[in-house]
């Protein structure tokens, strides 16, 4: 079955506020946009400091990506289990719980003296902060009225898009001067400093029903949202199989890993541009051609960066950051889009197929994790690059294969993909 259209509407535009936020609201944002940041470097850092961890633990490099794998894996199922059960709670109860599990199985990171348990600590950070994002975008909506609503919201988001720019480069440059148990360390600390914010800065909020995980699930059921939520998951699988092997996909190509620090820095400044134009790009051109053309982007930029890594030429590091701004750029700007399709297929249970969207995207990150350390234990790191070449391409048949329904043709809201 598909989600029926909604009788036409008029829009009710509304004044965009100009006035700043209130000093105590703009207190609270950062504080939740910390926990973002810590969040999003928590996840992404790994990927910086993967052979190292690897060599030291004395495992393979494909090995050493299942700590991706799992955490990856264990957030698309903890997100939506969490939400639910923790859904009596008050948010300031659920984001300080979340923070204090973070900071500690970041340290149990650190401390960890063999794979297994590194590997146990990981899906631990995992359900830690697949408590802690959700929360936090509910709660900064709870903090500021309707008319606040996109700017609290992008605050929090800026934690996770700061954590590519500035984060995860960070942290790979700690791991590589101190040892990426010290990566985990400053994690730690970053997540134990926006606890003690939370608990200076945020009093206690009414918790916010979230509905059964049945009816979360029953969502699966509607062609249209399932063909969209398969094309999150292999978008993520495809970028994902080769930026969990950046590390050594940058030292074949370059001949060392000097280079890696810088090339993930530009991955997270195009992945910021790529964020940030994609919004107005899609209310410009519809949602569809701006992800066909960011998907085509992310094809070119690894086919490049596979090439360079087969190849490995003396003047190879210029040209890799380069494909790697774009690569960043084409996977970030595929994301907004996707949710605003999701928005429109489900006009009644947009935020449930949103949160079904962020499943989908840390289930592609896994799933994309595991093949991509098949491939590299089985062949090389250009390899790797070809594989996500191969999986993005599918991302475009899959977009390829939907349509507008004529259902929604007349309605306030532009068509959407339903077949």
């Amino acid at each position: 079955m598909t989600p029926s259209a909604e009788p036409r509407t008029s829009p009710q535009p509304q004044a965009a506020p100009t006035a700043p936020l209130p000093r105590a609201t703009a207190a609270r944002l950062a504080v939740l946009a910390l926990g973002t940041f810590a969040v999003g470097t928590d996840g992404f850092v790994v990927a910086g400091v993967l052979t190292r961890i690897a060599d030291d633990l004395r495992v393979s490099v494909a090995a050493a990506g299942m700590l991706v794998t799992a955490f990856a894996i264990a957030y698309a199922v903890a997100a939506p289990v969490l939400s639910t059960l923790l859904g009596r709670l008050g948010g300031r109860t659920v984001l300080a719980l979340a923070l204090l599990g973070l900071a500690v199985t970041n340290a149990l990171s650190a401390l960890a003296p063999s794979y297994p348990l590194l590997l146990g600590a990981r899906v631990l950070a995992a359900v830690a902060a697949a408590a802690y994002t959700p929360t936090a975008f509910a709660t900064a909506a709870q903090l500021a009225p309707e008319r606040w609503r996109g700017r609290v919201l992008s605050v929090v988001s800026g934690g996770l898009t700061v954590a590519l720019v500035v984060g995860v480069p960070l942290g790979t440059l700690i791991g590589r001067h101190a040892g990426w148990r010290a990566t985990f360390w400053t994690v730690a600390a970053l997540s134990a400093l926006a606890l003690a914010g939370v608990l200076a800065t945020l009093a206690p909020l009414p918790a916010r029903s979230q509905g059964p995980l049945r009816e979360r699930l029953a969502l699966l059921r509607h062609p249209a949202t399932l063909r969209i939520l398969a094309l999150t998951l292999v978008a993520m699988a495809a970028s994902y199989a080769a930026y969990t092997y950046v590390d050594a996909i940058a030292a074949a190509a370059t001949g060392s890993d000097g280079g890696v620090g810088l090339v993930l820095a530009v991955y997270g400044i195009g992945a910021l541009l790529g964020n940030g134009l994609t919004g107005v790009a899609s209310d410009r051109w519809g949602p569809r051609p701006v992800i066909a053309a960011a998907l085509a982007v992310h094809a070119a930029a690894l086919a490049l960066v596979g090439l360079l890594a087969a190849v490995a030429p003396a003047w190879a590091l210029a040209p890799l950051v380069f494909a790697a701004g774009a690569w960043g750029a084409g996977i970030w700007m595929v994301t907004a889009p996707q949710q605003q399709r999701l928005l429109r297929a489900e006009r009644e249970r947009g935020p449930l197929a949103l949160s079904l969207n962020s499943s989908a995207i840390y289930a592609g990150i896994g799933l994309g994790s595991l093949l991509g350390g098949v491939v590299l234990d089985t062949l090389d790191p250009a390899a790797v690059c070809a594989a996500g070449v191969l999986g993005t391409l599918l991302a475009l048949a899959l977009l390829g294969r939907t349509k507008p329904a004529r259902a929604y043709a007349d309605a306030t809201i532009p068509s959407v993909d339903t077949s």
